[in-house]
């Protein structure tokens, strides 16, 4: 069983899905049918396999290699370690923004995917999580929206953000005046309201401010009066990351939002699990097919 049909991407909520054990409105299932035991010991199972799938791919997402070239690919990236699209394509360009501890091989599962959905302009922000916080990566992913923009001919950008990287790209839509560029930003366990995992000692300030009550969390809970970006927030109750895991849940009464429950899928499975990714490349679509981006 997956998520009801209902168009989750085009749904112009008028107020925001309340945090809670209730479950949202328009929800039939999730994107796992496991909620026992066992389905959480299995879920706990494929999240240690991912993680050291992580950790093998993790150097081919290293420096400006590893991308194949051919229709549809992408450029060598520029000089901040970004990388750029190509300039002929008629589909929606998307960014994909990684979080802490990661790069873009992060996102392999999740570029496939979205290429087989029909999205040839798949990007990757690849930052350098050690001197950027949320705020600098920030302006690196307005940078690179404005290359992808002025490269490719389209107005706006879906980007899809894993973990630190929906904080990152969240900050770019709220803050910096990406909703301009930013159509749909889809955040896979990001932590909107903090996580308390984010306590442990060390000299990071992206760390930093990812603790509850952090200046970047307090900024971003402020007024936000107008902002065009749709926000579809994906959180999983097995996310060990996300302390508490309700806080991956996107609550902000100036922001239209979609909540997307997952059942039994830990952190880092979330960019590789084939039924989130096909979940995220469905809202996408039907964003898409629902209010198509301008195109020069």
């Amino acid at each position: 069983m997956i998520l009801s049909g209902r168009d989750l991407s085009g749904c112009r909520s008028t107020g925001v899905t309340p945090p809670g054990p209730a479950e949202p409105p328009g929800y039939r299932g999730s994107l796992l049918p496991v909620r026992s035991l066992p389905g959480a010991v299995f879920g706990a199972a494929v999240e240690v396999a991912a993680i050291v799938a992580a950790l093998a791919l993790y150097p081919s997402g290293l420096g400006e290699g590893g991308e194949r070239r051919g229709p549809g690919s992408l450029r060598a990236a520029p000089s901040d370690g970004a990388v750029a699209l190509p300039a002929v394509s008629a589909d929606s360009p998307v960014l994909l923004v990684h979080g802490l501890f990661s790069n873009r091989a992060i996102f392999h599962v999740m570029r496939r995917g979205l290429r087989q959905a029909g999205f040839r302009r798949v990007a990757v922000l690849n930052y350098n999580w050690l001197s950027n916080d949320v705020r600098s990566a920030a302006r690196l992913l307005a940078e690179q929206v404005e290359r992808i923009c002025e490269g490719s001919g389209h107005e706006r950008v879906h980007v899809i953000g894993h973990s630190l990287g929906g904080m990152v790209a969240r900050y770019y839509a709220q803050r910096l005046g990406g909703d301009a560029r930013v159509h749909t930003l889809v955040t896979l366990g990001a932590p909107h309201h903090g996580t308390l995992a984010a306590a442990v000692p060390l000299p990071l300030r992206a760390i930093r401010q990812l603790r509850p009550g952090s200046d970047v969390l307090t900024e971003l809970a402020g007024p936000a009066p107008g902002c065009e970006t749709r926000f579809v927030a994906f959180h999983s109750d097995l996310d060990e990351l996300i302390v508490p895991t309700a806080s991956a849940r996107l609550v902000h009464p100036d922001l239209r939002i979609r909540n997307v429950p997952v059942r039994a899928v830990g952190h880092v499975s979330l960019p590789l699990h084939g039924r989130v990714v096909g979940e995220v490349c469905r809202v996408l679509r039907d964003a898409r097919a629902a209010e198509p981006l301008a195109a020069a």
